[in-house]
Formats: C-alpha cells, structure tokens, sequence
C-alpha cells in the first residue's frame, strides 16, 4: 500500500522530526534506529519501511542492541499501563502460576548469563512457547543470541510499525 492510499504512513512521512522520532522510539528504544528511519523518510510505501527497518535492525551494534532491549520488560511481567506490552504479552496472560513462576526463574537465570532481558516476539505465542524458546536459548553462546535478538527484534519492530502507520489520527 503506498503512501497515497495509506493516511497513517503519509502523515508519519509528513510529521514533524521529533514527533516521528518520538513515535519511533515506542517502536524500537534504540536511538540509532530511530534516527535510521528518519533519515530514508519520506517512504513510498510499508514495505520501504519495512525495508529501511531492517536494515537498520541489522546495522545496530551491541551497544545499540542493548539500548533497544532496555525498552522491553521481562516476559511474564508487562510493564503496568502499557497496553502495547500488554499486547504483545498476552500468551501470558492465561497462563498458570507454575508457568508464570517457572517463566521468572528462567528469565532471571537468561539474564544472569547475557546480561539482558530474553527478548522474542511473543506476538501470537503461547506462555509455554516462549518457555521452551527460553530453556532453548539460554544455553545459546553470546554471540549466537545476539543475533537471536537482533532478528526478535526486527520482528517487533515490523508489527510496531504496522500499527504505527495503520493507527487512526490521534
């Protein structure tokens, strides 16, 4: 869909520098994407987005990973009045007490040995999906997960800016 036929994108092409940045900084925390993303604007349409965004996904370095996966909380425990974590992190939501405790031991121990939080696109998963990807990453070396995440999060960021640019005006 091009810019033309989609309003969300045209005015996200449109907006003012700090409005787009702050808006993209919802989507990924990192600062280095964020500014990616505004230097290619104005996009001809959603999949140039999506394009200009992975590849600066894939342009981020360890500092930068870092920086976005600060912007994520721990799966199980959405950050309170955030209904776009809420969202993603609804697999949760159902889950038992066993599950939901098992998920905080794991995720504890996950950042015991990386350092940050376990970053997967929960989208559309169940709680024992994310547990099991958790128990099989958390022996993954350093290198491999980073880039784990680095493609977790590019998924994260295309379902963010789907929303961004299919919202209705604010």
């Amino acid at each position: 869909m091009t810019a033309l036929e989609n309003p969300g994108l045209a005015r996200f092409n449109a907006s003012e520098d700090s409005a787009a940045d702050t808006a993209l900084r919802e989507v990924c925390a990192s600062g280095a994407w964020a500014s990616r993303i505004l230097a290619r604007r104005p996009y001809a349409d959603t999949e140039a987005l999506f394009a200009a965004s992975d590849a600066a996904t894939a342009e981020l370095t360890a500092e930068d990973l870092a920086e976005a996966m600060a912007g994520h909380p721990p799966i199980g425990r959405p950050k309170p009045g955030d209904p776009t974590s809420s969202r993603e992190q609804s697999g949760m939501a159902g889950a038992s007490e066993d599950l939901k405790a098992e998920m905080l031991e794991l995720n504890l121990a996950y950042q015991d040995t990386f350092g940050h939080v376990f970053l997967i696109c929960a989208t559309g998963r169940t709680g024992e999906q994310m547990r099991d990807a958790l128990r099989a990453r958390i022996g993954n070396s350093p290198e491999q997960e980073r880039e784990i995440v680095r493609t977790e999060l590019g998924k994260i960021n295309r379902i963010r800016l789907t929303r961004l640019v299919e919202q209705e005006e604010a």
